[in-house]
Order: structure tokens, then C-alpha cells, then sequence
């Protein structure tokens, strides 16, 4: 692969109290583990913070998708609710990736959101590795 772009996170103290930034600046988060794994609950925890990026790389993946088959998806919502729990190696996650069109017909919405996650870099990247539920709400 001929990386386009190349971002820095860095990270120190991990989940319990630590921080995460940017190396070139711009975001920053105190981090915690979330209630569900007995943490305070008070700071951002990176399955939060991987939902946020699929969501948003997803909602571009419809709109390439759609642009290709000539079809207007500008009111599209993506939604990404990412799930950490334990499965038979320690702990693992799974994702639910819903999409809404207004105004567009369920199967056009269905046929958008099985393309979509077939060019989405966070799709590829979690493919056979992540269990994923496609979603058409509306």
C-alpha cells in the first residue's frame, strides 16, 4: 500500500487514568475504563473512540458508494456501536453499523450499506476478525 495520509496517536497510562493525543496536536483524551469493565466511567475509552472513526469513514464509504451508482445518499446517517466482551481468547470485539436514508427505499438502503462495508477501510480492516451487523433502519 502507497500510504496517503499517516496519523500518530500516542498513548500513556492506557485505560486506568491515561491519556491519548495526537502527535501533531488537535485532540486530546483522558481516558478510563468504561462502568462495563469497572471503571469510572468519567473519560473516553477506545472502543469509543473506534466507533467515532467507523462511523465517519462508513457514512464516506455510502456517499462513494452512491456516487457511483448516481444515487443522492446526502442525508445518509451512519450509526457504529462498537461492543467489547469476552469471547474464547479474552476479550474481543463486535460492531453494529446501522444506516438511515430518508426518503430512499429499504432494499436501495440495504444494497448501499452491503457495498459500502465491502470499501470501507475500517470494514477491510476488521473483516474475519470482527463480528459485524449491517443494519437498514427506516
Amino acid at each position: 500500500m502507497s500510504a496517503l495520509y499517516t496519523t500518530t496517536a500516542v498513548s500513556q497510562g492506557g485505560r486506568a487514568g491515561g491519556k491519548v493525543a495526537l502527535a501533531e496536536g488537535g485532540l486530546y483524551f483522558h481516558m478510563e475504563h468504561s462502568k462495563g469493565l469497572g471503571g469510572s466511567g468519567e473519560g473516553s475509552n477506545p472502543e469509543q473512540l473506534f466507533a467515532l472513526g467507523w462511523a465517519n469513514c462508513f457514512n464516506s464509504a455510502v456517499a462513494f458508494v452512491a456516487g457511483q451508482k448516481k444515487i443522492d445518499a446526502s442525508k445518509a446517517t451512519v450509526k457504529c456501536a462498537v461492543s467489547i466482551g469476552r469471547d474464547d481468547s479474552g476479550l474481543g470485539l463486535s460492531a453494529k453499523l446501522t444506516l438511515s436514508v430518508p426518503g430512499m427505499e429499504r432494499a436501495q438502503v440495504q444494497e448501499l450499506i452491503e457495498a459500502a462495508h465491502q470499501v470501507c477501510p475500517y470494514s477491510k480492516a476488521t473483516r474475519n476478525n470482527v463480528p459485524v451487523e449491517l443494519v437498514v433502519e427506516g
